[in-house]
Formats: structure tokens, sequence, C-alpha cells
């Protein structure tokens, strides 16, 4: 497997605070790398960086070969990495497929034009996006909810439809934060087996959750910031081993 993702030396100040510090990290495909650290560790400013909502102070962020750095954040999902936020981002006055449906978006080949003039490429093109959007409820476990008002949903359907929308933009590279916030744990293990799906279809998928079990469940591998700085690496095994993890997070989460 080659590596989708470069992180080099990146650092992030906002004024006299330093919220990253000197950060390296590699990302390869179709890994699943867990981010994890106590509130302020700089875990949602990694993620701002690596989609472009917000610009490094120094270092650089190559993506798939090509350097992302200073992009904006739609022309790096264009670029096929993707993110979702700790708030959902549905839109609850329309129907659960209707949302996968929109977030495709990115994907469309026909313009205004086409539309307007109901071409046969764009009815095939509509037709195909209707087919993916459904396959991605299926395998997200929301198709018997696909004619539903997704304000209609319960919490944990809409966190998953929430997954669903970015997965519908055709990432290479996904980025989750939180995905699993209010779910209970029957929610949560139905969610992290559809995001080994994710997996199993391609994606690579880097993750910022506070539920330790999912993310030693799911993880490949973790990554452990603490004050803005990686403070360690490793399988979960190995990262629930290390005496500066459980000191800066792991313990004081037991406390």
């Amino acid at each position: 497997m080659g590596v989708i993702l470069r992180i080099r030396e990146v650092s992030k100040n906002f004024g006299g605070l330093q919220a990253l510090s000197g950060l390296d990290l590699e990302v390869n495909e179709k890994e699943i790398v867990g981010i994890i650290g106590p509130n302020g560790a700089g875990k949602t400013t990694f993620f701002n960086l690596i989609s472009g909502y917000l610009s490094p102070t120094k270092g650089r962020i190559i993506f798939n070969d090509r350097d992302i750095t200073s992009l904006r954040p739609d022309e790096i999902a264009k670029k096929g990495l993707v993110r979702t936020f700790q708030g959902t981002s549905i839109l609850k006055n329309i129907t659960v497929l209707e949302n996968i449906i929109v977030a495709h978006q990115l994907l469309f080949r026909n313009g205004f034009w086409s539309s307007l003039f109901n071409t046969f490429a764009y009815r095939t093109e509509e037709k195909e996006v209707e087919r993916r959007s459904i396959s991605i409820l299926e395998y997200m476990g929301l198709a018997a909810v696909k004619d539903e008002l997704a304000e209609n949903l319960p919490h944990g359907h809409q966190r998953a439809l929430g997954v669903a929308i970015a997965a519908a933009a055709d990432p290479k590279l996904l980025l989750l934060d939180e995905p699993a916030t209010g779910m209970n744990q029957m929610e949560i293990d139905g969610l992290m087996d559809s995001i080994r799906g994710l997996r199993e279809k391609g994606i690579t998928l880097m993750i910022v959750e506070h539920d330790m079990r999912a993310i030693m469940g799911i993880s490949d591998r973790i990554v452990v910031l603490d004050f803005g700085q990686k403070i360690a690496e490793g399988s979960p095994e190995e990262i629930q081993r290390n005496e500066k993890v459980i000191k800066a997070y792991l313990g004081s989460e037991e406390e």
C-alpha cells in the first residue's frame, strides 16, 4: 500500500498560542488511523488544517503526492479528501435519500444546460446518482428510512447519515470528527461496522473520537496529541501500554 497523506513539520499558531507544533505523520492507503488526546490537544485544528479550513503557520500537507497546503476546502474535497464535523451536516427538511443525492454534487459532470433541457446524459447521470445513493444508504444501515425526513430520524441515525453524506462525495480519504457523539453503545457498534465497510470499499479513514472503546476497536494505528504535539503513535495495544498516554489522556479519563 502506498502513502496517501504526508504531514511534514506542520505547526499552527493563533496569535501567541501554538495549537500544533512540528507535527509529522504519514497515512497509508486503506488504513484506519485514530486521533486521540485530551480536550484542547489540537485534534480539530489538525483536521481543519488537512481539509483547508485553516492554513498552517508552517509546514506542508501532501495528499496523493500533491501539495494541498494552500488549497481551499472545496478544491481539496474535489481531489478526494473530505471531512465531517462534530455537528451534523444534514439537511433536515428533505428526505434521507435526497440528502445523499444532494451530496453527490461534487461528482456531477453534466451542468446547467443539460438539466434545463433534460438531456439523455443528464437523465442517465440522475439515475446513476440515485442508484449510488441507495447503495450508500444500504451499507450505512439507513436504506429502510430513505424516504423519511432527516429531521425525524433518531440521533444515532442522524449521525450515521452525516457519515453517509461525506461518503457520497466519493472520498479517497475521509476525516471523521467525533462521529459517535451522543450515541448509545448499540448505535456506536453499528456505526463502527459501517465505517469498516467504508474501508472495504477502498476509503482511507482518519477518526477523531472520544469513545475509547470504539476508537481502540476500529483503528489500525493511533496517534496521540497533547498540547499540540504528537506524544505517541502505534497500534491500539501499544498505545494502551504507553506511559505518556496513560498520564496525558487515558489516566485522566479514569479519574
